[in-house]
């Protein structure tokens, strides 16, 4: 399908050259298709760039709804953390997966300088994602939501980003040239543990302000 090559040719063009540096007639050829296909169907190049970021948040979406398929009740801080758990464990996943390169590339564009674009991604997927987080979080320590209790999603979020968005410095750091099932796993097991030191932690400093 045109649609289909156009848009995975695109994010991978745009993720690598961004907005302005990407080329429509190279990303055309690449699809075997002519200028006018994305012309037709998208408009021109902003349409398209804009149509790849409603591709990755609809891919996102689709890999990632399994992790939220359980509902968590106010007031059951276990079940709040073994979603926290599934969340990161399932984003783990994908951040360690090497067909994300392409969206991790965009998405890391559109973190450093937002367009119109953004919005597409955060209010998709994404932003869903990190206000189920907040939630669970807040249910997880036995919180109210705050700036604290969102400050530690952010922390919890991190901490899985960087396996994809600073992997270069992940593989230096751990003096390896590939991340293999093993060390994956633990990886997995370190997050696990410090997710529950900072959930522990909230929980304290909120008993200390009551």
């Amino acid at each position: 399908m045109v649609q289909q090559r156009l848009l995975d040719i695109a994010v991978d063009a745009f993720g690598r050259h961004g907005l302005e540096g990407a080329s429509t007639r190279e990303i055309a050829a690449a699809a075997g298709t002519a200028m006018s296909s994305i012309t037709y169907h998208y408009g021109g190049k902003e349409g398209l760039y804009l149509a790849a970021a409603d591709y990755i948040a609809q891919q996102m979406g689709e890999t990632m709804s399994p992790a939220f398929a359980v509902e968590v009740a106010d007031g059951d801080p276990v079940a709040a953390r073994e979603a926290i758990h599934r969340v990161l464990g399932a984003l783990l996943d994908k951040m360690l997966d090497q067909q994300v390169r392409n969206w991790s590339l965009f998405i890391v564009r559109e973190q450093m300088h937002p367009t119109a674009a953004f919005a597409r991604l955060f209010d998709g997927p994404m932003g869903q994602m990190l206000r189920r987080l907040v939630r669970f979080v807040c249910t997880g320590a036995g919180i109210d939501d705050s700036e604290a209790a969102r400050i530690a999603t952010m922390t919890l979020f991190g901490q899985v980003l960087v396996v994809r968005s600073a992997r270069a410095s992940v593989l230096r750091v751990l003096d390896v040239e590939a991340i293999d099932a093993a060390l994956a796993e633990r990886i997995r097991a370190r997050i696990r543990i410090n997710t529950n030191a900072i959930l522990d932690a909230l929980t304290a400093e909120a008993k200390e302000s009551r």
